[in-house]
């Protein structure tokens, strides 16, 4: 197999430190490659230098002659002064709108990203910085490639839309090298992965499954590889093999040595332990919602719901964007009433919420200091660790605990976060996207503390992977005012999505021949009123990325008591129009539905 891109000897630094060290690979046209490693490590560094945006220090980079490449970075930007049809169409010399609409692979991409709702002439300087990324996305996909090239494409896409890329990537005939932390991403999409780690890139064959039973191998044949990495190689590869269903191709090593390795390692949870356990901290009460309505304004997200979580209840909770997950997480971690029925928690009950938000720390604080302020030592379930063990757990190694809180990243901050949450032996534990910013390594030290933890477990996330490992039950929220249990976890959820958005289909279908509406709406009135969606979309999205833009200021402005009262209310002031522009966004949605 002829390759597209060789990569001889390559060197790259930034400062004193080598990202990339004496680097040599190829990437071949038929190969769909996976970049996996700890933040911070090189993967965009070496998707940079492969794509030929940034030039190596030393060695050699070459392509084969009218390589048709496309590369989406975190740092790609659309052309000033462009729409979304400038930036996706135009290019291909789509003129008209029946010329892209005859096209099935154009109409896929636009639907599939979700770019029709953004509006074709709406200008992307507007944009969020994750429409933005769609837009850029799209504008790649849409194009007859060799070779694409992709840096966290998933970050911005809810769990339809990672599953329409998967499948969209696999059914194109050409090359793929991709950076992203989505492990059931990697595991459908990729038949080879790279791991960049301490300047090197070590390579192997197939997905993230066979990634995991590779690093076992290897760490049973070198033993004096660190026990504590051994030990979480050897238990993920336990899990992947017993209880995930398609999680790996045929592998390539030796399956005799692989079950060997995990012959003597337990299921990842023992339920029936941890229940009894749990049952003993909390009792028979944890928390309750009986006959509760939710609102956002005069919007209701739930009508009449009862639902009892029980000790050592470990839950999904899944839904498209705006479908009031968050708020609901909100209502159980008592940070606000419900608007009818009545919330109870039990006397027991010491819960944790972790939210999307970054809470202030002293700037000065050391990272140890930070983790030490709540507690010094902290159990977890089996585990007995000391609050500067706990820090190793999500990333922070014994020179970075001494680290002022104030240089840390927003994942450094989102990892002190958890850590600090962790330590303050909560019993319930409600989590909303806790993989945010989180690489795979440090995903699966969270993942074996939570394997362990005896206690009830509420998680929103978007992570399908972290759902499926770490939840034993999955509840959905379909925008019909009730909270619906899914037996059958995310791939129900994704069936039962479909069949919604088939019935939407025909029903559309059905009005063109003049059958009565579904939604009592005229065809102005539905053009306006699909118009008005996309746009409160649109607001939605920068409302986001402006209350982004001042958890960042918080943080900055920790020791301005003057600035951070003005910041904390314009804070305030944008999450009230976020829950205003939901509740219209969902009123219109049940409209056209």
């Amino acid at each position: 197999m002829v390759n597209l891109i060789n990569l001889e000897s390559v060197r790259k630094s930034y400062g004193v430190r080598p990202l990339l060290d004496g680097v040599s690979l190829g990437v071949g046209a038929a190969d769909r490659i996976g970049v996996v490693g700890l933040n911070g490590g090189g993967k965009t560094t070496l998707l940079e230098v492969l794509s030929g945006t940034e030039q190596p220090d030393d060695g050699r980079v070459s392509h084969t002659r009218d390589l048709r490449m496309a590369v989406v970075t975190q740092r790609t930007e659309l052309p000033e002064g462009s729409t979304v049809r400038n930036a996706v169409l135009d290019p291909h010399g789509f003129a008209a709108e029946h010329e892209w609409a005859a096209d099935a692979k154009v109409r896929s991409v636009l639907t599939g990203l979700g770019i029709t709702s953004l509006g074709l002439d709406a200008p992307v300087e507007g944009f969020s910085g994750g429409e933005r990324r769609r837009v850029a996305l799209a504008a790649a996909l849409v194009r007859e490639l060799d070779l694409l090239v992709l840096d966290e494409p998933t970050n911005h896409l809810d769990v339809e839309g990672v599953r329409w890329l998967a499948e969209h990537l696999l059914q194109r005939r050409c090359a793929l090298v991709v950076v992203t932390h989505d492990r059931w991403f990697l595991d459908a999409v990729c038949n080879r992965t790279w791991e960049v780690v301490q300047g090197k890139v070590e390579q192997y064959e197939g997905g993230y499954a066979d990634w995991v039973f590779a690093r076992a191998e290897r760490a049973r044949l070198a033993q004096q590889a660190e026990e504590k990495r051994q030990n979480l190689a050897r238990k993920e590869l336990a899990w992947l093999q017993r209880g995930a269903k398609a999680r790996t191709s045929k592998p390539r090593y030796r399956v005799e040595a692989a079950e060997a390795l995990i012959s003597d390692v337990p299921p990842p949870r023992d339920s029936v332990e941890l229940l009894a356990f749990a049952k003993r901290r909390l009792g028979k009460t944890v928390l309750e919602l009986e006959n509760v309505d939710l609102r956002i304004a005069d919007r209701t997200l739930l009508e009449d719901v009862t639902w009892r979580i029980g000790p050592g209840d470990r839950v999904g909770l899944v839904g498209v964007n705006g479908s009031g997950k968050t708020t609901l997480l909100r209502l159980l971690a008592g940070d606000r009433g419900p608007d009818g029925g009545r919330r109870i928690e039990g006397k027991t009950v010491r819960l944790a919420h972790l939210t999307q938000e970054l809470h202030d720390l002293p700037g000065n604080w050391r990272v140890l200091e930070a983790i030490e302020d709540v507690a010094e030592r902290v159990t977890l379930g089996k585990y007995e660790l000391s609050a500067s063990q706990l820090g190793e757990r999500f990333g922070f190694g014994k020179g970075r605990q001494w680290t002022p809180v104030g240089d840390l990243s927003g994942g450094e901050r989102r990892r002190l976060q958890l850590a600090r949450l962790l330590m303050a032996e909560p019993n319930v534990l409600v989590l909303d996207e806790p993989t945010n910013d989180l690489d795979i390594d440090t995903l699966q030290q969270l993942e074996d503390l939570l394997d362990t933890w005896p206690g009830t477990l509420i998680v929103v996330s978007h992570d399908r992977y972290l759902v499926e490992r770490v939840c034993d039950s999955v509840f959905a929220l379909f925008g019909d005012g009730r909270l619906t249990h899914l037996p059958g976890g995310i791939e129900e959820y994704l069936q039962r999505r479909q069949s919604l958005l088939a019935g939407s289909d025909e029903s559309l279908g059905k009005q063109a021949t003049d059958a009565p509406k579904p939604t009592g709406l005229s065809g102005a009135e539905e053009r306006a009123a699909r118009k008005e969606l996309s746009k409160l979309e649109r607001q939605l999205d920068k409302l986001g990325a402006r209350e982004e833009q001042l958890h960042v200021k918080l943080a900055e402005a920790a020791t301005e008591p003057d600035r951070l009262q003005q910041l904390n209310a314009d804070l305030r002031a944008v999450e009230q129009d976020k829950e205003e522009i939901e509740l219209r966004w969902m009123e219109l949605a049940d409209q056209l539905d």
